[in-house]
């Protein structure tokens, strides 16, 4: 059976820069406050041009020139996001054509801000299994296209971004290692966005009540995650035979510097064993986890050979852990620029547009 190894990453974060005195002249609040309650201190928001996909793609391409492969080399495309481009088509498959991808498979994940970890485990499942040799996995926000700029509880935590891995197949051992995948649907309405699906679809009764925006209960939402981010890591590391020991680098989601102190003291850990970004780009939802670990992984903190453990809770209510050991790219010959294939891939979907205009001209004629 192979493994699954990370084998490439990349992130991509808008250059537009929110600052907690920004959001301050928006409510009433201020930079000391935002700081002792969540940690963040910034944020990234993205340009009126850039979108789920545009940011997804540069992510992509980055991890691709790290594991040195091309984009026509995939067999799957998942992107887990919480704010797709659309309800369809998947933003994975807009990812897809823009990377030219020709022969992956595509599709998003919506758990939240588990997503990143559920789309992990998907893929490694996949690899593991012998059905595909190589995953992209991909997490990817726009969020503050759902923030309530009024309502001071949420417009201070959320950011845009995305974060993106590349999986591929090797008989040697490491990769990821274990995963845990969880839910409780009764807590569906402490984390939620109403708006833009068939209950409340588009149309002048679309949003009633500010279902267009993000909704949260913080009190009941930092109670549940401080409770699962510490059981999830235990129940993660038991199934891979590990222990907390074993382990140099938990890389938890990005949520609130608080939530994360509150695991750290429920694993008894110090807080110098967690990857944490969460200042300078605040919630990402499941872009979170994948640029943490971008970072990490630059800065030379997360080295070859080294176990992590990938943990996170969301909207849902969902959560998850993946242990993995890292291992990096594989040895491979010439250099690959998948940046390259972008030209092409706007020339094929050209192509195929004009093919399926021939196609349905033709099919007529038959009929």
């Amino acid at each position: 059976m192979p493994y699954a190894h990370i084998t490439g990453w990349g992130m991509s974060a808008p250059e537009p820069v929110l600052t907690n005195d920004d959001i301050s002249k928006l409510v009433e609040t201020n930079d000391a406050w935002i700081r002792e309650r969540t940690g963040i201190r910034e944020r990234r928001i993205a340009r009126e041009d850039q979108s789920p996909s545009t940011l997804a793609v540069e992510a992509s391409i980055n991890a691709l020139r790290v594991a040195n492969l091309r984009p026509t080399d995939l067999d799957l495309i998942i992107c887990s996001t919480s704010s797709p481009e659309y309800i369809f088509p998947a933003t994975a498959c807009l990812i897809q054509d823009q990377l030219g991808a020709t022969k992956a498979g595509a599709f998003d994940l919506l758990a939240a801000c588990s997503g990143f970890i559920y789309a992990l485990n998907m893929a490694a499942q996949a690899i593991r299994s012998g059905s595909i040799k190589s995953a992209l996995v991909i997490g990817s926000e726009t969020l503050s296209r759902y923030v309530d700029w009024k309502d001071r509880g949420t417009c201070i935590l959320f950011g845009d971004g995305a974060g993106a891995f590349v999986l591929q197949a090797s008989d040697q051992p490491g990769g990821v290692l274990s995963a845990v995948m969880h839910s409780d649907g009764s807590g569906g309405d402490l984390l939620s966005l109403h708006a833009g699906g068939s209950r409340y679809a588009v149309g002048e009764s679309a949003s009633p009540n500010g279902q267009h925006y993000i909704q949260m209960d913080g009190k009941e939402v930092f109670r549940f995650a401080t409770r699962v981010m510490a059981s999830s890591t235990h129940e993660v590391l038991d199934a891979a035979g590990l222990t907390l020991e074993d382990i140099k680098w938990i890389i938890p989601h990005q949520a609130n510097i608080r939530i994360i102190e509150a695991a750290a003291r429920g694993l008894k850990l110090p807080m110098d064993r967690f990857i944490v970004n969460i200042d300078r780009y605040g919630n990402t939802s499941t872009a979170s986890i994948p640029i943490a670990m971008v970072e990490a992984v630059e800065k030379g903190q997360i080295k070859p050979g080294e176990k992590i453990v990938l943990v996170g809770f969301g909207g849902g209510l969902t959560w998850g852990a993946l242990a993995a050991q890292w291992t990096g790219p594989m040895p491979s010959k010439g250099t690959v620029r998948p940046e390259q294939y972008r030209l092409f891939a706007r020339l094929r979907s050209v192509l195929r547009r004009a093919i399926r205009f021939i196609e349905g001209l033709l099919y007529r004629r038959e009929l």
